[in-house]
This record gives C-alpha cells, sequence and structure tokens, in this order.
C-alpha cells in the first residue's frame, strides 16, 4: 500500500491511497497521516479495503507524506559512510557499540518537489540520500526482536546539511541545531510489504540513485546497513516512549564499493577525494542547483516516487 498527503490548505495536508500505477489516488477515511499513526490498527484494514481510485494525481499538490511529525529521529548505520566523513570534517573515529542517532527538525518536512531556501551558499549546502521508516507508538523499553512489529511505513528522505556548521557543531559535544535544516521526503510512504523480498532484516534492499543538476552523483544500495530499522527504533526507545508518527532515518546511503557506484551526498565524495589525492576538491550546491533522488528496484520500479529539490535564496 502506498499513502501520500495532498495540499488542501491546511498545514497536515489530505492524506490519499495511491493507486498501484502511481497516477490516480483514492481520499482516506481520516483527513491526515497523522491521524492514520495514531489509529493504525483500525484503520489500516479500511486503507486496504480502496480499491477505486477515481481521482487523478497532481504532482504539484503532493506535499511530504508526513509535512510535520512528533519527532524526526536520524541515526547513520552505514560504515563507509562514517568513515569518509570523519576524514572530511576531520574528526576522530569514535565506534560506539550502538547505532550513532540525532535529534533533528521535525516540525517541517518539504515536499517532494519543493524549492527549498538556504540561509547562505557559503554554508556549504548538501543533500545526504536516506531511507526513514515511520512508527505508531512504541514503548518505552521495546526490543529490537519486538520493535520491527511497530515500523507502519517505509519512506524516501533528503536530510539537508549545512556542512561548514557541522564539524564545529559535533566538536562542541552537543547535537546539531543551525547544521541541519529541514529534510524532505519523496511523494510515497509504503508499508514494508510494497517492497515484498526487498525488505530484509527491516533494511531496504534496493539502490537509491541520485543526479545531481542531471548528472548521475550515486546509485548505493540500502541494505548494507550495520543496524536495521528495528534496532534503530529499539536504540530510540530505550528510555522513552516513541509516539505514533515518530519518523526515524537511516543515515546516508553508502556502500563500501563507493568508487564503483558513487555517493549519496557531496561530503562523502569530497571524503574519497581526501583520501585519494590528499585534497577535496568538488564545490558544494549553489542557489540553483537541482538535486533528484529515486530509489528502485533491478527493473527501474520507484516505490517511493522521485524527490527533486532546488537550493533557492531566502
Amino acid at each position: 500500500m502506498r499513502l501520500a498527503t495532498l495540499d488542501d490548505g491546511t498545514r497536515d495536508g489530505r492524506l490519499v491511497v495511491v493507486a498501484p500505477d502511481g497516477k490516480s489516488c483514492a481520499a482516506a477515511p481520516v483527513k491526515t497521516m497523522q491521524e492514520a499513526l495514531e489509529n493504525w490498527t483500525a484503520i489500516e484494514p479500511d486503507l486496504r479495503a480502496i480499491d477505486a481510485f477515481d481521482l487523478e494525481l497532481d504532482e504539484t499538490l503532493v506535499l511530504a507524506p508526513l509535512p510535520r511529525a512528533w519527532q524526526w529521529l536520524d541515526g547513520s548505520v552505514y560504515p563507509s559512510h562514517g568513515a569518509l566523513m570523519d576524514k572530511a570534517l576531520g574528526i576522530e573515529p569514535y565506534k560506539p557499540d550502538w547505532p550513532p542517532m540525532y535529534q533533528g527538525v521535525s516540525d517541517t518536512f518539504h515536499a517532494p518537489r519543493a524549492d527549498v531556501p538556504m540561509a547562505d551558499e557559503d554554508l556549504f549546502i548538501d543533500f545526504e540520500g536516506e531511507f526513514g521508516i515511520i512508527t505508531d507508538a512504541v514503548p518505552m523499553g521495546t526490543p529490537a526482536s519486538e520493535a520491527g512489529k511497530h515500523i507502519r511505513l517505509i519512506v524516501q528522505i533528503n536530510d539537508w546539511s549545512l556542512r561548514k556548521l557541522a564539524g564545529p557543531e559535533m566538536k562542541s559535544g552537543f547535537g546539531w541545531i543551525q547544521a541541519k535544516p529541514p529534510c524532505g521526503m519523496a511523494p510515497f510512504a509504503i508499508t514494508p510489504d510494497e517492497l515484498g523480498d526487498a525488505w530484509r532484516e527491516c533494511r531496504p534492499a534496493l539502490n537509491l540513485r541520485v543526479h545531481w543538476n542531471g548528472e548521475q552523483f550515486g546509485d548505493a544500495d540500502g541494505e548494507a546497513m550495520a543496524y536495521g530499522f528495528h534496532e534503530l527504533v529499539a536504540h530510540a526507545a530505550r528510555t522513552r516512549n516513541l509516539v505514533a508518527g515518530t519518523v526515524i532515518g537511516s543515515g546516508t546511503v553508502s556502500n563500501e564499493n563507493y568508487r564503483e557506484v558513487g555517493s549519496s551526498c557531496i561530503a562523502e565524495r569530497r571524503g574519497i577525494e581526501v583520501v585519494d589525492t590528499g585534497a577535496a576538491k568538488t564545490e558544494f550546491m549553489k542557489y540553483g542547483d537541482v538535486v533528484r533522488m529515486e530509489a528502485h528496484f533491478a527493473d527501474g520500479r520507484a516505490p517511493f516516487g522521485v524527490l527533486e529539490q532546488k537550493v533557492v535564496e531566502p
């Protein structure tokens, strides 16, 4: 099942169920995605029962599936990305025995076709292609063995970053604030069964293709997570309840064979350049630049649709 949220002039939009062809939709029996998540056990059968898609899906009206959330937590579970970022940011490697995670901006998730304002080009604007999940309510202390059943939806995310601010904020010993503006989301949130055999141990086994200004930048495989999403949920819920509508990200998708498959963010490309030549040469984004992200199966199908965003002046 694929879900989307359409702009109806309200802050949280109107929830729709998307047809298999991705071109039409039907109104959901509840108004918002948040309402559906808070009542998922009761609402899911009604959502799945919809089989008449009488509305054309207008791409210009599609918001992020969850335009704002109670909580956004982002992990960093691709080992090759972490190693390259340490080099790019000049940070001493630190390898805890739990998945690294920070809490970011949750009151805005940009629409998949949005123009995204950034404060200043000189702050080193970067995209980060990720996968994410959305939970129902998760009780405090839920173990990883039980956490998977709380994963209700999977999403595709562009976790925007301002790299000039990231290193100093990390070295301060506190979390990111200025370095992490709001993220973007691809059009469709999908239930795990939509991935079929490509949902393995709560990991998405499909590639995330990234284009920057029309040129392919990366096509990394999402399965290479050191921790599955069930383990990320359990980590987040160790000392707190997670409310329905909690969004948890994987961190930047990355593979050990990055020279072959490319990267899902500019900073990682720069880290590769540091390793190979001793200095980074790839510039960061400028106003007017466009990033396109599309997770896809081997046959080309894109279950989350296409995220394509332009960086603009505020």
